[in-house]
């Protein structure tokens, strides 16, 4: 449905001298493009500095909407023109794992592609068409766990086991299969930058909870985890509770998405303090 509206604009890789632009465009909505922000800060805006293609599209020598062509394929501000037109530069190739956004556009991008490329992208793992986006930005309005802290190096090891944990029973895959060693150098990149967080006793992690993305005035939590044997006890509350205090030392705003169907994260969620503000979808390949 998308692919076949009629294109006004064009797609290119955007470069350093765009970054005013891409700046203003991600200041949109800082909660919801918190990820893309938070790598532009990081890693410019240049595929050699960042690690990967930026695209904008462009109407009039003007730039509307961008895609983060990386692992994740992640569109910011883009309207149905601009879907159209990134679906026909990205060509029946897929090289990411996931797309992940604002639902609305998500569901349309992925649909453009799935029409116009066939399988590679119309043939996914999972579906997750409805994650409440959810902010805050005021205290926890509950009694918070003091054992969660900032994690350190001294618990890497346990940090990456629950972390791996965490990672395969939401995703349904193992992070990194085929490079363990660059997914234990990114947690040590979570513990150094101080974005990580945890209950540790006897040298086991028992909570832990990352800040995924950090931009501005906005971080993004990821990789919330209690050990299994431990819910259902009322213990994820105050311990998020915590690692919002912790997180708003940093950034005033608190940011996380949720997938709609667990009812049980999302009540933690509401009597910590968090309301929603928007939605997100993602596609599992």
């Amino acid at each position: 449905m998308t692919a076949s509206l009629r294109v006004a604009g064009r797609v290119r890789v955007l470069e350093d001298a765009d970054l005013p632009d891409v700046v203003r465009i991600l200041s949109l909505d800082p909660v919801t493009n918190v990820f893309v922000s938070s790598r532009v800060r990081s890693g410019g805006v240049s595929e050699f500095t960042l690690g990967c293609p930026l695209w904008g599209w462009e109407v009039g020598g003007r730039l509307r909407s961008l895609l983060h062509v990386g692992s994740n394929l992640v569109p910011v501000h883009a309207d149905p023109e601009a879907v159209a037109g990134f679906v026909e530069h990205t060509g029946r190739f897929r090289r990411c794992s996931s797309i992940v956004g604002p639902a609305e556009v998500v569901l349309a991008l992925w649909q453009g592609l799935s029409q116009r490329w066939g399988s590679s992208w119309s043939d996914v793992r999972e579906l997750r068409s409805s994650q409440p986006v959810l902010v805050m930005d005021a205290d926890p309005v509950v009694d918070e766990d003091e054992r969660v802290q900032q994690v350190t190096e001294e618990h890497w090891d346990a940090y990456v086991d629950a972390s791996a944990r965490m990672y395969t029973e939401e995703v349904g895959v193992p992070p990194s299969p085929g490079n363990p060693l660059s997914y234990r150098m990114h947690v040590l990149g979570l513990i150094r930058a101080g974005r990580a967080f945890g209950i540790v006793e006897d040298g086991r992690v028992l909570f832990k909870a990352d800040l995924g993305s950090v931009a501005g005035q906005v971080s993004q939590v990821q990789g919330v985890w209690l050990e299994p044997e431990l819910r259902g006890r009322g213990l994820a509350a105050p311990a998020m509770a915590r690692t919002v205090r912790l997180a708003r030392q940093q950034t005033p705003t608190v940011s996380l998405y949720v997938n709609d169907f667990n009812c049980a994260a999302r009540r933690t969620y509401e009597r910590v303090g968090f309301r929603q503000v928007g939605e997100f979808a993602t596609v599992l390949y």
